[in-house]
């Protein structure tokens, strides 16, 4: 099956999964903060679209890793909405973290609404992501559910965790690649990683194999980040949707610029002085003589490959293979 196939499918199910989760959370006093999350996940406010509702990566991975791993997908729809609430949760709350004023085309909730409101909001998103994994006693037994709240609730941890690091790095004077490393770990990689290993357990595979699944969405997760981080500098605005060289002109820490500055080069002197317009080019290009460009892309070839030698240790078969292997690709094969 293709992965086309299988998302036209999925996707409304894992959209009415979310919207009757809300729903059921919905108290009659409750209309405005209903009418905030329905916006925020894209369901309602002006210039509603698929790209208002973003990919939905996260539960598209875990029902076609059930699948995959010889399970029922169809038997996983509630914990895919649940990622998806949590992924959503800490959108909102990263938003006013990093004072972003639009997300997908469309303004920040907090914007919006205000920024108590959309902490406020945040906080009921991340409670109500939890009742989506009690609906799974459907279909599963009551400690494979066990497993999976607690899964859910480490991964959130450690998902705030790296959000904490990332947060302090911005007023660190002195953050090394390990600790950015670490940091991309929890932000980035630990919701793809439960993504797969949850899908792994409701498709009752053995331990090791549920291990495989979590070292790809891990993995997975950590090479995308370090691609964002290579396009962030050097990207193709008219592919990335992005200025160019526009993590330098923000000076956001990211791997090749941590890189640059671990060398104590040109590129540290630049960076000290006033980062514009018009010389951020030159930065961008002292960065890549000073080998970050090369560097980024022989960690994020390394992540990649991880990742892919975890699903092969896996080993994903049944009519949703090839749809799982489309997946992946398009999270590794993108040109940077």
């Amino acid at each position: 099956m293709r992965l086309s196939e299988f998302s036209n499918t999925a996707i409304p199910k894992i959209e009415a999964e979310m919207k009757d989760i809300l729903l059921s959370a919905k108290q009659a006093h409750d209309t405005s903060l209903y009418d905030m999350l329905s916006y925020h996940l894209g369901w309602s406010g002006e210039a509603v679209s698929r790209q208002s509702q973003g990919k939905r990566i996260r539960p598209l991975f875990l029902l076609l890793t059930t699948g995959a791993a010889g399970g029922d997908w169809e038997t996983s729809v509630s914990a895919a909405a649940t990622i998806e609430l949590i992924h959503n949760f800490s959108l909102i709350h990263d938003d006013i973290e990093d004072n972003s004023e639009e997300r997908r085309g469309r303004k920040t909730l907090w914007v919006r609404d205000s920024m108590p409101l959309a902490l406020n909001a945040g906080d009921a998103l991340f409670s109500i992501s939890f009742l989506g994994l009690a609906r799974l006693e459907k279909f599963h037994p009551n400690q494979t559910i066990v497993t999976a709240y607690s899964l859910i609730a480490e991964t959130c941890l450690t998902l705030t965790q790296g959000q904490h690091m990332d947060i302090s790095f911005e007023n660190a004077d002195n953050v090394t690649v390990d600790q950015y490393l670490e940091m991309i770990s929890g932000k980035t990689g630990a919701l793809l990683a439960a993504s797969t290993e949850l899908g792994a357990i409701l498709a009752g595979v053995n331990p090791e194999v549920r291990q495989h699944y979590k070292s790809a969405g891990l993995n997975l997760g950590l090479a995308f980040q370090v691609v964002d981080d290579i396009l962030g500098i050097w990207g193709d605005p008219q592919k990335t949707g992005k200025s160019a060289s526009s993590d330098l002109l923000s000076r956001k820490k990211s791997l090749p610029i941590l890189f640059g500055l671990s060398r104590s080069g040109k590129f540290s002197e630049l960076w000290d002085q006033e980062i514009t317009p018009s010389n951020v080019h030159i930065l961008a290009g002292q960065l890549k003589i000073e080998g970050a460009y090369d560097y980024a892309k022989t960690i994020a070839r390394q992540y990649t490959q991880t990742a892919l030698d975890a699903i092969e240790n896996a080993n994903p078969g049944g009519i949703y293979a090839e749809a799982f292997d489309e997946l992946v690709r398009s999270l590794t094969q993108r040109d940077y």
